[in-house]
């Protein structure tokens, strides 16, 4: 058998998390067509009867930043090339962008088998520029094998798969083989909650949020989760909220209905909305509400 830690890296929004969920065949990581939706490292395992594969879902690797939030996503996106067995580079366009050429220069320094996976080409009706674009990045770097795939309708996912499982060395499998992530249901629902905020609010709020489960209680009939959703401005609280508490009444109802199609129970979902003012700014703030190296 076979069986390695394969890391999914690439820019903002490129599709590594629509990635993993359909290689898994289950939602695991939270996705939205914002950028940087990702914040945490995920693990999804799947296993096989030719071996064991533990995906690593990861923020977009970008520019650096003087923000300690972004500080941290960085670091985050830089450790995940750090004892892996191989690298998927996932990008979404037949052209280079400029932070490419770091990507590149990290891919050296890590020496790992590499795949590139080139997203969304379903969108590019040219197939010469398909072939054109392959040839420019072989000659770009040695990759181990370059795969046009469409992550959202599953477009070749069968081949990168196969592939990705033949790259891994051999050896037992680490995880159970019923165990497909590594993160708590309490952690899940947090994300599940996340996302439907970002999905909902405009394009500059979901970044100056974040959600804390404060209580997650496993009842014989139900299962109790109430959560925190924190701001940084009195503000932005009013916005979440929504008027007479529409808008937050109503994610959490969308945010209800996934949790409980994760675990298989009914829900009890409590959510109120906080201040704390430059938590996104602050290290010992992110800390706190579970943004951890």
């Amino acid at each position: 058998m076979n069986c390695g830690y394969v890391a999914f890296i690439g820019q903002p929004n490129v599709g590594k998390s629509t990635l993993m969920n359909h290689l898994l065949g289950q939602k695991i990581s939270i996705t939205s067509r914002k950028p940087q939706t990702t914040r945490h490292q995920i693990l999804g395992i799947k296993t096989s009867e030719k071996g064991q594969m533990i995906f690593m879902d990861t923020p977009g690797m970008h520019e650096s930043s003087k923000k300690a939030f972004n500080r941290y996503l960085n670091r985050t996106a830089d450790t995940t090339l750090l004892g892996v067995d191989l690298v998927v580079w996932l990008i979404d366009s037949l052209s280079w962008q400029d932070y490419d050429e770091v990507i590149f220069e990290k891919l050296k320094k890590a020496n790992l088998p590499v795949i590139l996976a080139v997203n969304k080409i379903d969108r590019v009706k040219n197939k010469e520029d398909i072939f054109a674009f392959f040839k420019d990045a072989q000659e770009r770097y040695p990759f181990k094998e370059i795969v046009p795939i469409s992550a959202l309708k599953q477009t070749n996912l069968a081949v990168l798969d196969g592939l990705m499982m033949d790259l891994l060395p051999e050896g037992n499998i680490i995880y159970p083989e019923d165990q497909i992530t590594d993160r708590p249901e309490r952690f899940l629902a947090s994300e599940i909650i996340r996302e439907k905020l970002t999905r909902r609010l405009g394009d500059e709020l979901p970044y100056a949020l974040t959600v804390e489960i404060e209580r997650y209680e496993e009842l014989p009939h139900v299962t109790k989760i109430y959560g925190l959703i924190w701001v940084e401005r009195e503000t932005q609280k009013n916005i979440v909220i929504g008027k007479q508490g529409e808008l937050l009444k109503s994610i959490g109802t969308e945010a209800r209905k996934d949790i409980e199609n994760l675990i298989g129970a009914k829900v009890y979902l409590q959510l109120w909305v906080k201040v704390k003012s430059g938590w996104s700014d602050n290290e010992r703030a992110l800390q706190s509400l579970g943004f951890k190296d």
